[in-house]
């Protein structure tokens, strides 16, 4: 690959069996849910396999800055919390956390279980992302809460006095990281509390995985069939806590073995993974891919391409990489009920869409999804691809260039915000 500060170009892969092992690094959602617990934990906390990522320095940052102290060794890949028991140690604080959704809303819910005045700012595309749901349920459960704007998306400006608990809705349609930051605030509530979610929940096995975090600190909620939730009073214990690898970040290499028809193998990353994300390979399967997975790695093999009618609703960080794999697929492929990734760091079905286009593909954008018809191989256009701030859509996107000549990424820095290492590994899995 060849690089300058404004793109990247991507050099096909040459040879006729790849074979590659990787080791992606810790996953962010474990990361940043693991931080917000351990802050709020009753003693020291120390996280192995850490991820070291614009997203997860944008979350340290913010807790020192209200009071938390949190040390961070990217070199051994460990987080150190000084938990605080619920506490907040600062009585007001102005926040900027850039464009780290899962930061802003986490700490939104965290930040109410204290006492003082707090403002919480980011990018001019978090100020496009909503959060209305959030202030609305975090102003029934006692906290003071509201969008400066008025628009229900950031700047949040917060007056927190405690949170009281009781019974609360919330929509389950927009994002699941609402739901989340609840569910973790809510154990230091002054009384019981009982979520309910109205509409279909999206993304549940993030909301799963919240659940597995806030457990293996010592907090059980009670989970009523992903629509009612029960949070009783409790406290965290800090603890000595494993990360294990990204998921979502895993699928680009998974990805690669598609479409080369190779062999690639992620390593750390195998059964009882709390990510659902992992799923991609089974839909992978359902493509031609052979996908083997043990307790420790999951491997999976290329082989001959079909499109998929596949409903991505738990596992939508991986639409676009399924996005790219299915333009060297025989026949269709359709993307169903994603609509909420709308609202994510871009429009991810409108800018999928666009991308795809220019490497000839035709595709149909519905509200929920898109469908895909891919160019046939004589027809295939090299192209150069916009990333919109998207992380996903830069390391996605660059998969296509190891099978289309002269493919470009613009903006390839933005993959720092939660995989910086990401076009070296690239780079290695290709075997250069």
């Amino acid at each position: 690959m060849s690089e300058s500060v404004d793109s990247l170009a991507i050099r096909p892969f040459e040879g006729s069996n790849l074979k590659a092992t990787v080791r992606v690094p810790g996953s962010k959602s474990i990361t940043n849910r693991a931080l917000i617990v351990a802050a709020l934990a009753e003693g020291k906390s120390r996280l192995t396999g850490a991820l070291d990522s614009q997203d997860t320095q944008v979350l340290i940052r913010a807790l020192n800055e209200v009071g938390i102290p949190t040390t961070h060794n990217p070199a051994k890949r460990v987080i150190e919390v000084e938990g605080q028991t619920g506490g907040i140690p600062v009585q007001s604080a102005e926040l900027d956390l850039a464009n780290s959704g899962t930061s802003l809303r986490f700490l939104t819910a965290m930040l109410a279980v204290g006492h003082g005045k707090f403002r919480l700012d980011g990018t001019a595309r978090m100020r496009q992302r909503p959060i209305g749901d959030l202030l609305s349920a975090l102003n029934r459960l006692g906290a003071i809460a509201r969008s400066e704007s008025g628009n229900g998306c950031p700047p949040v400006a917060l007056d927190a006095d405690g949170l009281d608990g009781g019974f609360v809705t919330v929509r389950g349609d927009i994002s699941s990281q609402f739901l989340s930051g609840l569910l973790m605030a809510l154990p230091y509530g002054r009384n019981a509390s009982e979520i309910e979610v109205e509409g279909q929940l999206v993304s549940v096995p993030y909301v799963t995985m919240t659940l597995a975090v806030m457990k293996a600190f010592g907090v059980r909620v009670d989970n009523r069939k992903n629509k009612r939730f029960v949070v009783k009073p409790g406290h965290y214990m800090g603890r000595e806590y494993a990360i294990e690898p990204d998921a979502s970040a895993a699928s680009y290499f998974f990805a690669l073995a598609a479409i080369t028809g190779g062999k690639v193998t992620v390593e750390g990353l195998g059964k009882g993974s709390l990510q659902g994300d992992l799923d991609f390979v089974q839909v992978l399967a359902h493509m031609g891919c052979q996908a083997e997975l043990t307790d420790t790695k999951t491997t999976v093999y290329g082989g001959p391409l079909k499109g998929v009618d596949v409903d991505m609703n738990a596992i939508s960080d991986t639409v676009m990489t399924l996005a790219v794999v299915a333009l060297f697929a025989s026949g269709p492929t359709r993307i169903r009920n994603v609509s909420h990734i709308r609202h994510k760091e871009t429009d991810r079905i409108g800018a999928v869409a666009t991308e795809l286009r220019k490497f000839g593909a035709e595709v149909i954008e519905h509200y929920d999804g898109l469908t895909i018809l891919p160019p046939s191989p004589d027809s295939m256009k090299p192209a150069t691809v916009a990333t919109y701030d998207d992380h996903r859509m830069a390391m996605s996107f660059a998969l296509a260039g190891t099978r289309i000549p002269g493919t470009v990424i613009l903006e390839p820095g933005c993959v720092g915000k939660t995989y910086p290492e990401y076009w070296k590994d690239l780079e290695k899995a290709l075997g250069r």
